[in-house]
């Protein structure tokens, strides 16, 4: 693979999972670390992602989200949209981060009264500027490359939440592993997420169907609902549909 392509399929995977391991990327492009690390320090040079120890981060995690620095924005609102429809007056909702929650957040209607409950900086952000919601932020030690808390604390008051819906924003899902991350410890925090809520709706765009990643969130068997932009007799979606699983 020459350069110019290996560092197109580097930007991509930032964008698409908004972090990436430089161990995974030298795997998946079969080129040495060291070389990893130069692209990836070419890149950051150049303004295109953030380097940082062990791999790198989105651009969209070095300020609060702008549509302008989100990757297929269109999409991610498309899917905003169909979660806000499960959304109801007098709800405890609990969320992560990520930029399609924040898209969710900003199209919240007006006359919504509910609660929500996030360890996100920029979704708390969101929603704090919301009329009728009402918002308790789960605090902790501040994980800098995705700005949410994490760590016992975080995950000990999430377990005393009794939540009507949890939504989580996520970097890969197939059938056979479920929701997988490759952050150990935003995994644990999802984990009590999924735990402290009545159902759990899972937010994806489709590029990272069928896809995965080194840690396990949870199982099919554990999500309610899975929310992309496709329609849902979508091909894509069709073995979550034979594993039963409903589809927004």
């Amino acid at each position: 693979m020459l350069k110019k392509e290996r560092q197109a399929y580097i930007l991509h995977q930032v964008s698409l999972h908004n972090s990436v391991l430089s161990a995974d990327l030298s795997h998946a492009i079969n080129v040495s670390e060291d070389t990893i690390r130069r692209d990836l320090n070419e890149l950051a040079d150049d303004g295109k992602l953030i380097k940082v120890h062990g791999g790198a981060l989105s651009k969209s995690f070095n300020s609060f989200y702008l549509r302008s620095d989100v990757y297929n924005v269109d999409n991610k609102k498309r899917i905003a949209e169909k979660a806000v429809s499960m959304i109801k007056d007098g709800m405890f909702v609990i969320t992560g981060g990520g930029t399609t929650i924040i898209e969710m957040a900003r199209l919240l209607p007006e006359d919504l009264k509910a609660t929500f409950f996030t360890g996100s900086i920029p979704a708390a952000y969101e929603y704090s500027q919301h009329p009728n919601i009402e918002l308790i932020f789960i605090g902790d030690k501040i994980a800098k490359k995705s700005q949410i808390a994490v760590g016992g604390e975080a995950i000990n008051r999430i377990r005393h939440i009794k939540a009507d819906l949890c939504f989580l924003g996520i970097n890969a899902i197939d059938i056979q592993h479920g929701v997988t991350d490759n952050d150990w410890d935003i995994v644990q925090v999802k984990k009590a997420m999924i735990e402290s809520a009545s159902q759990t709706a899972v937010m994806s765009i489709s590029e990272k169907l069928n896809t995965t990643q080194r840690v396990r969130v949870c199982g099919i068997s554990e999500i309610d609902v899975l929310i992309t932009e496709l329609e849902q007799d979508a091909p894509q979606l069709h073995p979550f549909r034979e594993a039963g699983l409903p589809i927004l």
